[in-house]
């Protein structure tokens, strides 16, 4: 079993930043890849960002390309995503989980274990 817990989110107004943190423990041995969803009001979950398992390699949706970055801290098992430039469209609950097959990261099928998430705003 692998436990994901989200921390970080928050209200802000467009044009700040959050940074959101996941903090990963258990059986991580067979964890590939560590992605970020969101899951906006009425709106279906959608991928935002993958890291692999020791950071090295990132992938991001093109929504988020450029104000978004997600990385490892390198004395924990925590991935942080900061988020810059928000807009009021990146308001939704979002979700860290890991991935233990090999496979598409954008897609949340492959994904077998998720934290409970936390809630973003973006509102002035």
């Amino acid at each position: 079993q692998v436990q994901l817990v989200e921390s970080g989110g928050g209200l802000v107004q467009p044009g700040g930043s959050l940074k959101l943190s996941c903090a990963v423990s258990g059986y991580t041995q067979n964890v590939y890849v560590i992605g970020w969803f969101r899951q906006a009001p009425g709106k279906e979950r959608e991928f935002v960002a993958s890291i692999n398992w020791k950071g090295t390699n990132t992938y991001y949706d093109d929504s988020v390309k450029g104000r978004f970055t997600v990385s490892r801290d390198r004395t924990s098992k925590m991935y942080d995503l900061q988020m810059n430039n928000l807009k009021p469209e990146d308001t939704a609950v979002y979700v860290c989980a890991a991935q233990t097959q090999t496979g598409p990261t954008t897609v949340a099928a492959q994904y077998a274990y998720w934290g409970q998430g936390t809630q973003v705003t973006v509102s002035s």
